[in-house]
C-alpha cells in the first residue's frame, strides 16, 4: 500500500482529482490503470476498469445528505454494477431490491450504526457514513483504490475499522493509494510512502526507511528527483 503524505494544501486535492478522472488531463497517457492509459477519461470509465475512489469530503461529494444509503449507493455505482441494479428495457428501472441488499451487506462488513434500515446518509455519524462510503468501494472488491483522508474527523474506532479494511484490501491483490495528513495513520497502514509538497512528489521510499524526520524533511521541499502531481501513475 502507497501513502502520500503532506501538509493541507499541498496538492493533495488536485492529486485526487486527477487520479479519479475528476479534474481533465490532456496527454492520454500520464495516469495509468493496470498499463492502460486513462487520462482523459471520467469516473465512470476508471470505475469500469475496477478502479474506487473515496473523497475526503463525505457530505456533498461522496455522499448527498439528503438521500438514503441506497440511492446514495446507486448515484456511485450505477454504472459499473449496471446489471445488477438496473433492470433491462429502455426504462432500466432500478432493482430496489438488489440495492438495498447491497446496502445492508455493505453496512454489516463494515458494522455501520444507523437508525434504520435505510436512513439518509445526512442522519449517520461522520464515522459511520465514512464506513460507509469506504466499504461502498470495497464491496466491489477494486482492482486499484484511491482514498482522500479516510479517518479525517472520525472516532478511534470508525477509524481502525477503516485502516484494517483498506489493509485487508491491500493483502488481497489490490494496489491502494492513501492520501493523508495523519502521520500515525500512514505508518499503520503504508509499505511505501511518498509525500507531497508544493504540487510535486518526492521519490517513493520503504515505509521501514522512512522516520518522522525525513518525512518532515520532504514536506519542507528538500527531496530529490521529483515528479509532478499530474504525473502520478495508478498501478
Amino acid at each position: 500500500m502507497l501513502a502520500i503524505a503532506g501538509v493541507a494544501g499541498n496538492g493533495q486535492g488536485e492529486l485526487f482529482d486527477a487520479l479519479s478522472g475528476e479534474y481533465p488531463v490532456i496527454s492520454d497517457d500520464v495516469i495509468l490503470i493496470a498499463d492502460k492509459p486513462v487520462s482523459t477519461r471520467g469516473i465512470n470509465a476508471r470505475r469500469l476498469m475496477g478502479a474506487g475512489f473515496v473523497p475526503e469530503e463525505r457530505h456533498g461529494h461522496a455522499a448527498v445528505s439528503a438521500l438514503s444509503l441506497s440511492d446514495n449507493l446507486i448515484l456511485a455505482r450505477s454504472q459499473s454494477d449496471r446489471r445488477a441494479f438496473l433492470g433491462g428495457g429502455p426504462l432500466g428501472l432500478i432493482r430496489q431490491d438488489a440495492v438495498k441488499k447491497a446496502a445492508k451487506r455493505i453496512s454489516t462488513a463494515m458494522d455501520v450504526r444507523k437508525s434504520g434500515e435505510n436512513p439518509p446518509a445526512g442522519s449517520l455519524s461522520g464515522g459511520n457514513l465514512q464506513k460507509f462510503i469506504v466499504g461502498r468501494e470495497l464491496d466491489r472488491q477494486p482492482m486499484v483504490l484511491i482514498v482522500n483522508q479516510p479517518t479525517w474527523g472520525v472516532d478511534a474506532g470508525a477509524a481502525s475499522r477503516i485502516r484494517q479494511a483498506l489493509v485487508d484490501l491491500a493483502k488481497s491483490g489490490s494496489a491502494v493509494l492513501v492520501i493523508s495528513q495523519d502521520l500515525d495513520e500512514i505508518f499503520e497502514v503504508a509499505t511505501e510512502i511518498a509525500v507531497i509538497s508544493e504540487g510535486r512528489l518526492s521519490d517513493i521510499y520503504p515505509a521501514s526507511d522512512l522516520s518522522r524526520e525525513k518525512i518532515g524533511l520532504l514536506m519542507g521541499g528538500m527531496y530529490g528527483k521529483t515528479e509532478t502531481a499530474e504525473t502520478a501513475h495508478a498501478h
